[in-house]
């Protein structure tokens, strides 16, 4: 759909070198510009994501894996499993 809308100058002219330098139209610039503001709008009236506790019979992490890399951690999670 066609539609005309008015930008102003200073702003029009920084959307063209944006657009310049990342190689895409104004009118992609542009697009994207209304979906990240639709976007944020949408999610502004949702309640944030939470992660449900999935813990299991502990209380963190076992001694000998704190501080532990994640190479050493890997291994202690696969001791015993032929990893």
């Amino acid at each position: 759909m066609k539609t005309t809308v008015e930008i102003a100058d200073p702003l029009l002219k920084e959307a063209r070198r944006l657009a310049a330098r990342e190689g895409v139209t104004l009118k992609a610039l542009i697009e994207r510009g209304l979906r990240q503001v639709v976007t944020e709008q949408e999610m502004k009236g949702r309640a944030p994501f939470r992660l449900r506790n999935a813990s299991f019979k502990g209380k963190g992490l076992q001694p000998d894996a704190r501080g532990a890399t994640w190479e050493r951690r890997r291994e202690l999670a696969h001791k015993d499993r032929g990893g």
